[in-house]
């Protein structure tokens, strides 16, 4: 039994459904979250400043004496060489290859829509790994820059009107070629999983990444014999903007029974 904690990451709150879905498939873990709310988005950025401020959030992470990381952030998957990410003293998961395993175990028809930030989608490593693993796949990629926003500011309840006329606007390409599966490539997606399957209909199976790389998570560290199985963990929450505001996203993305102190990190110095 191994009582250090998973580490977490992600440009900002979005990160905060992978953490709950760990605490739900792994109720005996300890987790620190390092959300990167000072620079939030990542989607946004170059490639080489996605990978600066990657690294910085890792190195932090590492000061935390973390057994496992979990980058719960589309754009960072993306974008992190694996001769990096290999090279790390603890085992790592990210959220895209673990939404790509589940995603072609789940379609019939060989047809996969991804949506995602525009940094994940431009780097096309959904495409790429889905073309890999399964090379007769056809996959129709769509970037949603405005969701991110739209989750933060709270535009998250059923049937919203604002959510729901973008997320028309965003889906209704992919929906018109016949998809039935679809991968939620950003950890704030499944804050609005409702409006997204009420567009796409009911035949369509939404893949939560954050979920995904949970599960992965889980199997990587029972493999390990790195689990710990006694007790209830507790989290702990860090940001590199301001702690006090991030209490509502925590209450939004893990749940209103959580605990939601945070700290402030000056990531800049990692």
């Amino acid at each position: 039994m191994d009582k250090r904690p998973i580490g977490v990451f992600d440009s900002g709150a979005g990160g905060l459904t992978a953490v709950r879905q760990l605490q739900a498939i792994l109720p005996g873990e300890n987790i620190v979250y390092f959300g990167d709310t000072g620079r939030v988005p990542y989607g946004t950025r170059s490639p080489a400043t996605i990978q600066q401020y990657a690294e910085q959030d890792i190195r932090f992470l590492l000061s935390q004496d973390v057994k496992f990381i979990l980058a719960a952030c589309g754009t960072v998957s993306s974008t992190l060489p694996k001769s990096y990410t290999d090279s790390l003293p603890v085992p790592y998961v990210g959220v895209v290859g673990a939404a790509v395993d589940a995603a072609i175990a789940a379609t019939k028809n060989k047809r996969i829509g991804v949506i995602a930030t525009p940094a994940t989608i431009r780097s096309k490593s959904y495409e790429q790994r889905l073309k890999a693993s399964l090379p007769d796949v056809q996959v129709f990629p769509r970037a949603c820059p405005m969701f991110v926003p739209l989750v933060e500011n709270g535009y998250v309840k059923p049937h919203d009107p604002i959510t729901t006329a973008i997320a028309t606007e965003y889906l209704e390409e992919i929906r018109r070629q016949g998809v039935d599966t679809l991968i939620l490539g950003c950890t704030h997606y499944p804050l609005i999983a409702h409006i997204i399957a009420d567009v796409m209909g009911p035949d369509v199976t939404l893949i939560d990444a954050g979920r995904e790389a949970a599960l992965k998570a889980h199997d990587a560290l029972a493999q390990l014999n790195l689990l710990s199985n006694s007790g209830t963990g507790h989290t702990r929450y860090y940001v590199s903007d301001s702690a006090e505001s991030f209490a509502a996203a925590v209450k939004l993305f893990v749940g209103p029974q959580s605990s939601s102190e945070a700290s402030h990190v000056a990531i800049e110095n990692y």
